[in-house]
C-alpha cells in the first residue's frame, strides 16, 4: 500500500468525519485529501475521480467560505431539497455519467469509464448539495459509496475501498444528526 493512499486515507476519513458533524475544519482537511487522492487515482487510471478530486478541491474552498459567511452573515441552516428538484438533479447527474463515460470510453485508457463516470457526477452532486447544507447530500453519499467501495477494491485499492465502505455508514450518520437538526428548528 502507498504511503499516499495512507495519508489521502487518513485526510479523507477526518475531513469526512468532521462534515457529519456540521465541523467547518472539514474543508481544509478536504482540500488536503484531495490533493493526495489526485495522485492516488491517476496512478490506477481512474481519470474521473481525478477530475473529481481537482473539482473537490476548488469546491472545497467554496464550501468553506459558504459555511462561514452563510446566509447574510448568518451560519447557513440545513434545510431539505424540493422532491421534483431532486430528481431533475439526479437526472442531470446520469446524463452527464452517460457523455462523460463516453468520452473516457472512446478517447482514454480508463479502466472502468462508466462506473468512474458515475461516481464523479454523484459525487459531484453530493458536494454541492452539502456545500448548501441539502439535507439530501446524504443520500447521494450513500450511493456514491456504495458504487466506490467494490471499484477502489477491484483496482487493488483496498484501503480506500474500506474507507469508502466507513464513509457510507459516516453517511448514515450524517443524515441522521442532520435531520435530527432539521426537527430541532
Amino acid at each position: 500500500m502507498p504511503p499516499s493512499e495512507m495519508a489521502a486515507c487518513l485526510a479523507y476519513a477526518l475531513s469526512v468525519w468532521l462534515a457529519a458533524r456540521n465541523n467547518i475544519n472539514t474543508w481544509w482537511i478536504g482540500i488536503l485529501g484531495s490533493g493526495l487522492y489526485a495522485w492516488v487515482f491517476y496512478s490506477v487510471q481512474l481519470y474521473a475521480d481525478v477530475t473529481l478530486q481537482l473539482f473537490f478541491i476548488i469546491t472545497s474552498i467554496t464550501g468553506w467560505v459558504h459555511w462561514l459567511k452563510g446566509n447574510r452573515g448568518e451560519v447557513l441552516p440545513v434545510r431539505r431539497t424540493h422532491p421534483r428538484h431532486f430528481l431533475l438533479l439526479l437526472a442531470c447527474a446520469v446524463a452527464v455519467a452517460a457523455l462523460y463515460g463516453l468520452l473516457l470510453h472512446r478517447y482514454t485508457n480508463a479502466w472502468a469509464p462508466w462506473l468512474d463516470s458515475i461516481i464523479l457526477t454523484f459525487s459531484i452532486l453530493a458536494q454541492f448539495m452539502l456545500m448548501g447544507r441539502r439535507l439530501e447530500n446524504w443520500y447521494v453519499w450513500l450511493a456514491v459509496n456504495t458504487l466506490a467501495v467494490p471499484l477502489y477494491a477491484m483496482r487493488g485499492l483496498h484501503l480506500t475501498a474500506v474507507l469508502y465502505l466507513v464513509f457510507w455508514f459516516n453517511a448514515w450518520h450524517g443524515l441522521y444528526q442532520w435531520r435530527k437538526e432539521i426537527r430541532a428548528r
